[in-house]
């Protein structure tokens, strides 16, 4: 064909992007865009976003070609684009949000060639299909297995060029606000990768769980905006790492059959919610009382970020001590996180609340234990409730047991 558009959404990358390279191996002129639209503010992470973009265009650049970049409704303007190349056809990641399908769904109705292309996520979310029938499967353990023996599609090979039709306007991109926080895009993730795999990938089962250490690969961030490519991190040799990504996959598949799982329980329980703003507002703050809970908000609200098991404790807290609705704390998490994602955090929230995809759905992360076994010395908390830097250690994570009152730290909302 002589020309095709390649839509970029959460694929930010010139490695294994499928979408990109059928493009270029089917069509004479290839024309990537990506739509900024003001109807979906990305908030917290439009200055990772703006990383991202920049980083993509410049590798396309290198390569002859360039990043259009548009602002609106991302279908309308996709379109328009088609009648100004005359391109015959649009290319597009797949993705499993109501909003992306809704999107694909509007592509697909127009007269021009659409098609969808893996590269979100390492095995196709519609792909593996539980023996004893139903459309996905709802318990992790049986996907793992059956994750772990699909064979994986062959990565695409970045293109050594990209010919764009000449006189486009590739359209203005907005500086990046200077917030001191990670820097986004495809060099700085495989920098990161390639630092990680050096210094922390062989201690990741010894280590991902330690709060002080903040062992993890951090590489999150990168995954949510596909500077790199989740097959590739597959092929990582280390399977505790790989069953993390196993489990992106799982809620993506979770999404792909329930569309509301950012809305609706998943499995019903009929669970009665307390409605306490200034509770959750105290949550959201990092004011609650309970230091290891505390901490783990502020690194949120901080940096955008927060420690895996950190994650865990603050949301058990949230729906099991305070007995909040849980989408009260996936809107917080999903606002704020660089890393927000609509099926991960959706499907983690639900599984704390337990009415996703655990099989214990009364299970609790009780804060105190999990603070003594993984920050035993207190050093997450100190690190980010600076008024208990100067704390006992025996007194860090039960600070209200203190006999001397602690200056500008609250009283737990509740007695653990």
């Amino acid at each position: 064909m002589e020309t095709a558009i390649v839509l970029f959404t959460r694929d930010l990358r010139v490695h294994d992007h499928p979408a990109l390279a059928a493009a270029c191996a089917t069509a004479r002129r290839v024309v990537p865009l990506f739509v900024l639209d003001p109807a979906v503010p990305a908030g917290r992470r439009r200055p990772f976003l703006l990383d991202c973009l920049r980083d993509l265009r410049d590798s396309l650049r290198e390569r002859g070609g360039d990043l259009l970049v548009r602002q609106g409704d991302v279908v309308a303007e996709t379109m328009r684009l088609v009648q100004e190349t005359s391109a015959e056809a649009v290319h597009v990641s797949a993705d499993v949000s109501s909003l992306a399908r809704a999107r694909q769904r509007r592509l697909a109705a127009d007269r021009i060639e659409f098609r969808t292309f893996p590269g979100v996520t390492v095995v196709s979310p519609g792909l593996l299909r539980p023996s004893g029938g139903g459309d996905h499967y709802r318990v992790f353990t049986p996907y793992w297995r059956a994750w772990s023996a699909a064979p994986h599609r062959a990565a695409a090979e970045p293109p050594a060029a990209v010919r764009i039709p000449p006189g486009l306007d590739p359209g203005h991109l907005p500086g990046r606000p200077s917030d001191g926080g990670v820097r986004g895009g495809e060099r700085a993730a495989r920098a990161r990768l390639a630092e990680w795999i050096r210094t922390g990938l062989d201690g990741y089962a010894e280590g991902h769980d330690d709060l002080a250490g903040d062992r993890t690969s951090r590489l999150s961030p990168f995954l949510r905006f596909g500077c790199l490519s989740p097959l590739e991190l597959a092929a990582l040799p280390n399977d505790d790492f790989v069953r993390q990504l196993c489990w992106r996959d799982f809620y993506h598949q979770v999404a792909f059959a329930f569309p509301e799982l950012n809305r609706r329980d998943y499995r019903p329980r009929g669970t009665r919610w307390r409605e306490d703003e200034e509770a959750a507002e105290a949550w959201r703050a990092g004011m609650t009382g309970i230091p290891i809970v505390d901490a783990g908000m502020r690194q949120l609200r901080a940096e955008g970020w927060m420690h895996g098991r950190a994650r865990l404790i603050t949301a058990s807290y949230l729906v099991k001590q305070l007995r909040i609705d849980w989408r009260v704390g996936a809107d917080h998490f999903f606002e704020l996180l660089l890393d927000g994602d609509v099926a991960d955090n959706s499907g983690n929230w639900q599984w704390i609340a337990g009415t996703g995809n655990d099989t214990r759905p009364h299970r609790t992360f009780n804060p105190l234990r999990q603070a003594r076994r993984f920050d035993p010395d207190g050093a997450y908390v100190r690190r980010h409730v600076p008024e208990l830097a100067d704390v006992p250690t025996r007194l860090i994570h039960e600070p209200w047991t203190s006999p001397v009152p602690i200056s500008g730290y609250p009283r737990p909302l509740t007695v653990l």
